[in-house]
């Protein structure tokens, strides 16, 4: 449930950026509303207030949430201040790229792969498969960064589409073959009915 949590700030930004472009007026003052820029004006405020309000409940954010929030804070400041959808764009690739260095570096620094912190309380199993399991981390976001670079330079017109629902489908689908992976290489946990 949390990484859909990430999702809903896109969400919002997709929907106000299929908005016929127009003026709204709200307590006195005009605001254009459709199209990229108010988009991301939404995208930033939006994420202000899911991060904030995730960080006002559980007294933290997850490494990966900061993140995606500094980058969203980033690249869409960029992108309104200098009136250019070039820097939201690369937003996507560099968080990804970003979070394929975490769990790559994991390898070297630490304990454990960060798979392992991540889901190591929840799950049992060898170190071989914690190991091959933040390896596909890896290659799911360097190729996920690479797939979001790729469309948004190459084709204009669905940018914003696969950004959101390609980026969304593709993070579904890794799940679901995440979970069929975990499946068959899971141990049993040991069972409290064995105790006196």
């Amino acid at each position: 449930m949390k990484q859909f949590i990430d999702f809903i700030p896109l969400i919002l930004f997709f929907i106000v950026f299929k908005l016929e472009p127009r003026d709204v007026e709200l307590v006195g003052q005009v605001f254009p509303v459709g199209g990229i820029f108010s988009a991301t004006a939404v995208l930033i405020l939006s994420s202000l207030v899911v991060y904030g309000t995730l960080f006002a409940l559980q007294r933290r954010l997850e490494k990966g949430q900061w993140l995606t929030l500094i980058g969203c804070l980033f690249f869409g400041g960029l992108t309104l201040a200098f009136h250019s959808e070039t820097f939201l764009k690369w937003k996507a690739p560099v968080v990804n790229w970003l979070f394929a260095l975490g769990f790559a570096g994991s390898h070297f620094i630490g304990q454990q792969p960060l798979i392992k912190r991540i889901m190591g309380h929840a799950l049992s199993l060898p170190d071989s498969i914690w190991r091959r399991l933040n390896i596909a981390w890896v290659l799911f976001f360097i190729f996920s960064g690479a797939a979001n670079l790729f469309v948004a330079f190459t084709f204009h017109d669905i940018w914003v589409d696969f950004k959101v629902f390609g980026s969304l489908t593709m993070t579904v689908l890794f799940l679901i073959g995440q979970g069929v992976y975990l499946t068959r290489h899971m141990q049993d946990l040991p069972s409290d009915s064995h105790k006196d």
